[in-house]
């Protein structure tokens, strides 16, 4: 495998683990909103 094509598979990776990274956190944010809501805290 050529270095080129090395570096393109590591900056893919790096792209998609930081898009399951903010995923995440945008599922853990609607989960929490939810839950604040059935409280009764608006």
């Amino acid at each position: 495998m050529n270095p080129k094509r090395l570096w393109l598979r590591r900056l893919g990776w790096m792209v998609g683990l930081w898009s399951a990274g903010v995923a995440a956190l945008a599922v853990v944010a609607g989960l929490l909103r939810m839950l604040m809501h059935a409280a009764g805290m608006r």
